[in-house]
């Protein structure tokens, strides 16, 4: 599975390629399978996003999983304090990172 994220050019949240829009939940991000490079030219051109990439991940019955720890880290947030996470009442905010 391969999946788009990057930084909203307002705020600079870090947020994912949903298959219509982007959102600040990876759980919502869509396989973009070989189409990527596309996507990321149009919505760079469309001045939606900055430092847009492609990264693999993991498809998992509560949404994609990135791969690496780097985007799992981007996705879920400070890796110490599992309270200061994107969803700090989810108890198992943490259980991803590692």
């Amino acid at each position: 599975m391969r999946v788009l994220t990057g930084n909203d050019l307002k705020t600079g949240a870090v947020i994912w390629w949903t298959g219509r829009d982007w959102s600040i939940h990876v759980e919502d991000a869509a396989d973009v399978g070989e189409h990527g490079e596309a996507i990321l030219a149009a919505e760079d051109g469309a001045r939606r996003v900055n430092g847009g990439y492609i990264i693999n991940a993991d498809a998992t019955p509560k949404g994609p999983r990135p791969a690496h720890i780097k985007d799992r880290i981007r996705a879920l947030g400070p890796t110490v304090r599992p309270d200061l996470t994107l969803k700090p009442v989810d108890p198992a905010a943490g259980e991803w990172v590692i």
